[in-house]
This record gives C-alpha cells, sequence and structure tokens, in this order.
C-alpha cells in the first residue's frame, strides 16, 4: 500500500474493469476496500466537477457483490445520493436487506431509498418479504359470501363485494418459482418475470461454464504479469 498501483481517478477516462476480491471468510482486511471505495467515490466526483464539468465521460458502475461483506463505508448514504449525477451508479447486492440495517443501521432506509430500482431474485428471510409485500400493495378482488338457515322453511342470502387482497403476501413470495423474479423501477408498477436465461447472451461462450478453457486464474496472471520479456529493444527500468 505503500504506492499507488490503481490509478483510481482515471476510472472514468477511459474504460476499465476494476476486480477487488476479497475473502468471503475472512473480514480482516475488509476495512481497506472500505478505504478504496471511500476513495474511489470522493476522487471521480471531485475529478468530474473540476475537470469535466460535472459529469464523467465514460460511466462508471461499481457491481457490489456480497456488499455486506464489505464493510461499512464511510457516509455512503450521502454518496448513493450524489455520484449519479456525475455519470457514477452502485448496484447493491445482497442476500437479505437485514444484511444492509445491521451494517448502516438508521441510514439502511436512506440508501435504499436512493436506488431507482429493485430486483428480487428470491429468499425467504422476514423483514425483506415483508417490505417487499408492502411495497407491491394491494389488488382489487370481488368477494362472494353465502349463507343458508336450516329450519321449517329454507332460506338462502348471497352477499356481494369488492375488497383489497395483497398483490402477493408473504407465503406467497416465499414459494415463488426460482425462475421468476421481481423488479421494481422507479415510476413504473412492479411486475413478474422470468430470469434472464444466461445460456442464451451472445457472450456466453466466453464463459467458464461453456468452456473451462475460459477459467481466469488471477494468480497466473499475476505472475504472468510480473515477468518480462528480454530483447534488444526491451529497456528494464523498474522490477
Amino acid at each position: 500500500m505503500s504506492e499507488d498501483e490503481l490509478e483510481l481517478d482515471t476510472l472514468g477516462d477511459r474504460k476499465t474493469a476494476l476486480f477487488v476480491i476479497i475473502s468471503d471468510t475472512d473480514d480482516t482486511f475488509n476495512f481497506v476496500v472500505s478505504i478504496m471505495y471511500s476513495q474511489l467515490f470522493n476522487l471521480l466526483c471531485d475529478k468530474a466537477d473540476d475537470v469535466y464539468g460535472g459529469r464523467l465521460p465514460v460511466h462508471v458502475r461499481c457491481l457490489l457483490d456480497e456488499f455486506a461483506n464489505i464493510g461499512l463505508i464511510p457516509k455512503f448514504e450521502k454518496l448513493i445520493a450524489t455520484i449519479r449525477s456525475r455519470e457514477i451508479s452502485a448496484s447493491i447486492i445482497l442476500q437479505a436487506q437485514s444484511q444492509l440495517k445491521a451494517i448502516y443501521k438508521d441510514n439502511a432506509d436512506t440508501i435504499v431509498g436512493n436506488c431507482d430500482s429493485t430486483l428480487f431474485l428470491g429468499g425467504k428471510e422476514k423483514t425483506t418479504l415483508k417490505e417487499l409485500s408492502e411495497t407491491l400493495g394491494k389488488e382489487t378482488i370481488d368477494l362472494y359470501n353465502t349463507s343458508e338457515t336450516r329450519s321449517n322453511q329454507k332460506s338462502f342470502g348471497l352477499n356481494y363485494q369488492k375488497t383489497g387482497k395483497e398483490l402477493m403476501s408473504q407465503d406467497e413470495i416465499t414459494v415463488m418459482d426460482g425462475g421468476k423474479c421481481i423488479f421494481q423501477l422507479r415510476g413504473v408498477r412492479p411486475f413478474l418475470s422470468d430470469k434472464f436465461d444466461i445460456t442464451k447472451h451472445k457472450n456466453y461462450k466466453f464463459l467458464e461454464d461453456y468452456d473451462k478453457k475460459n477459467v481466469f486464474d488471477i494468480e497466473e496472471y499475476i505472475k504472468r504479469k510480473g515477468k518480462v520479456k528480454l530483447n534488444r529493444n526491451t529497456v528494464i527500468t523498474r522490477l
């Protein structure tokens, strides 16, 4: 960490892929990742304002998988509300919404409120199911009640009324088909959709699932990167 090899302030200048790989069992160095993200957002926002007039030329999308394991990003509830105007976006991926509240406490609702879209792929955590069911709202249904009185003279009754019912109750969401998902976009009614079949994507052939030869070994890549092939035109300035 004594030298800067990431050049975080250049991510919005050209198309770049930055992979941040951390242990999912040992959180000893998670604070380093939190510092990196904090610096990333601050540097890019400053560069967008000072160099590009408020918006980066290349959109920077942060795919924050296993967001709960990254650790607390300082002032993230404020950052997520301001970075999108600079052509920066963050996709927060969680196993359950309660994980967000466990880390960011009262600011968790602020973070969720600044996300224009929500994609639910399935789950059974009660807090998530309850909030999702309430967000989906209610639908109007027809309710028929029949009654019968048995005595010397039989009598029948029929009552008809309209009432409200949850669009999807918690138990219905729990047993939702694994091939389905629920997508909510700001300003649009939520809808139930089929999950995308990744095998139909045009770039699926480049994945390891398609061919084991496509596997990316990060350790082997680092070893190759550290080696320099010498020839008579090669000048080594530093190793």
